[in-house]
């Protein structure tokens, strides 16, 4: 009887390290940091594509049909928000399978970068001239407002959430990038101003672990720079045509801190030293997956929010060996099965 009651933890150490080794030796194919890339030339369409975000080998056609897919992003509900310019549409796919779920959002002129605000809101930039950055609601796709900046916007693209929860626009025929208030959506003022840097025809915009701001320049090639404070141009981050970069559209800092553009001339996505602007890598080669002409760029959960980390899983094997532990000890001291 003693026998049974001691063996009974054994068992399960010896379960828990099988599943440990398991997880660690035989992981899932796809990480929680995947590279998830619109692809504009795709073979006869367009669509969403797939890679490691580590080794930038291609998995799949996550979607497989989006026209003109300018931004995407991943919503509070796990799933995949892209824009299709071409249907005037905000597309909503599952985040774990790429299903399609539904058209989130209607009547959208020339939809393309978005980015979810901190008020239950999804800014989507419309990229027309003159341009305006619609914000819907993030649970509904209800209209909430227009934001038109006084008729500032033109061709406005790429947009994103800066570290003080406010819009920043980059504002493509202006050659300047505009900064909404967040919550309000009130203008706020030129964050960084027209032709700043040698800033032309300004695509992508993201901000740095640094905290500054990085705006691809589509007409010069390059990387920008800018005071993540006050928008003033810090330096050409990437220079001209480094690497080969060709047009460059979306930008994003990895979860190695490194940054990866779209190079949409080349269809190349390329990755750069994130403290030295230094090129490392063609991180996707053209045609990996069919890929033509990146369009917007996005680190995503992607459906391995259910696999657990190696690490997660070595702390869990060794806390419930610890427990079993604690309860072989107390079965010996008391007799008792516990």
């Amino acid at each position: 009887m003693s026998l049974r009651r001691t063996q009974f933890p054994q068992n399960c150490i010896t379960l828990i390290a099988c599943l440990f080794v398991a997880f660690w030796f035989f992981p899932s194919p796809c990480s929680a940091d995947d590279l998830f890339v619109g692809n504009f030339f795709g073979p006869g369409h367009e669509n969403v594509l797939r890679y490691n975000g580590t080794t930038g080998a291609f998995i799949s056609v996550f979607v497989p049909d989006v026209s003109f897919p300018l931004g995407g992003a991943f919503g509070l509900d796990g799933n995949l928000y892209v824009t299709n310019s071409d249907t005037e549409t905000v597309l909503r796919f599952d985040g774990t399978t790429g299903a399609f779920i539904n058209n989130f959002a209607t009547s959208v002129d020339d939809a393309a970068g978005l980015a979810f605000g901190p008020a239950n809101n999804l800014f989507v930039a419309n990229s027309a001239s003159p341009g305006s950055v619609t914000e819907l609601n993030a649970t509904t796709g209800g209209l909430i407002n227009t934001l038109t900046a006084g008729g500032a916007l033109s061709n406005p693209e790429g947009v994103t959430l800066g570290p003080d929860k406010n819009l920043y626009v980059a504002n493509g025929d202006g050659n300047n990038v505009l900064k909404f208030n967040g919550t309000t959506a009130a203008f706020m003022g030129v964050f960084v101003a027209a032709g700043s840097g040698g800033l032309l025809s300004a695509r992508g915009v993201a901000f740095g672990p640094d905290g500054d701001l990085y705006v691809t320049s589509f007409g010069t090639n390059q990387v920008l720079r800018f005071d993540g404070t006050t928008g003033a141009f810090v330096d050409a981050f990437v220079s001209a045509g480094d690497g080969g970069l060709s047009l460059p559209r979306d930008l994003v800092f990895g979860p190695d801190s490194n940054l990866y553009v779209g190079s949409f001339g080349t269809g190349d996505i390329f990755r750069y030293n994130g403290t030295t602007g230094t090129f490392m890598d063609d991180f996707v080669a053209a045609g990996s997956g069919a890929l033509g002409g990146p369009t917007f760029l996005l680190f995503g959960e992607g459906g391995s929010a259910a696999t657990p980390e190696p690490s997660t899983l070595g702390l869990l094997a060794c806390g419930l060996a610890g427990l079993a532990a604690w309860k072989r000890k107390t079965i010996h001291a008391s007799g008792q099965l516990l």
